[in-house]
């Protein structure tokens, strides 16, 4: 059994560990935010260069529709020009009315027009007591003592846990094999 003095020392060499993690994980996100900073301008520019390129190239399209009688379509230099039937679109504004509607005037193809799902809310079931759970066929684990070893800090510790748990989700994996 550790005494609370080893336990002091271990979460000491805990935290310095995380915090050599936190540091690397920071200047990883910093590296990151430096290089758009640095590229995003020319990606920026490069997205509006090839949203005026494709403008251009629709309108042709649109100008010369004879050329695309047989074939629709042509692939030049990888892309795929010409025309094609639209596919329509519908749309519609109260989903409450459509279904009213739907099972008013097709009452025999509603459950092929109208998607009903149901499924137990994990959130709101928590709020039972294990009992009414167990009622449910619930089973509640892990609701004795758990050992908690948590981070209280930044927007970093999420990145940490991350990390974390991927190193931990390999071990298990290594275990395994």
């Amino acid at each position: 059994m550790a005494t609370m003095n080893e336990i002091e020392k271990k979460t000491k060499d805990y935290a310095a560990a995380r915090e050599v993690l936190s540091l690397r994980v920071q200047n990883l996100h910093n590296q990151i935010e430096a290089a758009k900073r640095t590229l995003l301008p020319g990606i920026k520019k490069a997205v509006q260069v090839a949203s005026e390129k494709k403008a251009a190239l629709s309108e042709a399209i649109k100008e010369s529709p004879e050329l695309f009688d047989r074939p629709r379509t042509v692939v030049i230099s990888g892309i795929k020009v010409g025309l094609e039937k639209g596919k329509g679109k519908i749309e519609w504004e109260d989903d409450a009315q459509v279904v009213k509607l739907i099972e008013k005037h097709f009452p025999k193809q509603s459950d092929m027009l109208i998607k009903t799902t149901k499924k137990p809310l994990k959130k709101s079931l928590a709020q039972l007591s294990v009992a009414e759970l167990k009622k449910l066929g619930i089973v509640v684990d892990e609701t004795g003592d758990q050992v908690v070893i948590k981070g209280t800090d930044s927007d970093v510790d999420k990145l940490v846990k991350a990390f974390l748990k991927e190193d931990e989700n390999e071990e298990v994996r290594e275990e395994a094999a």
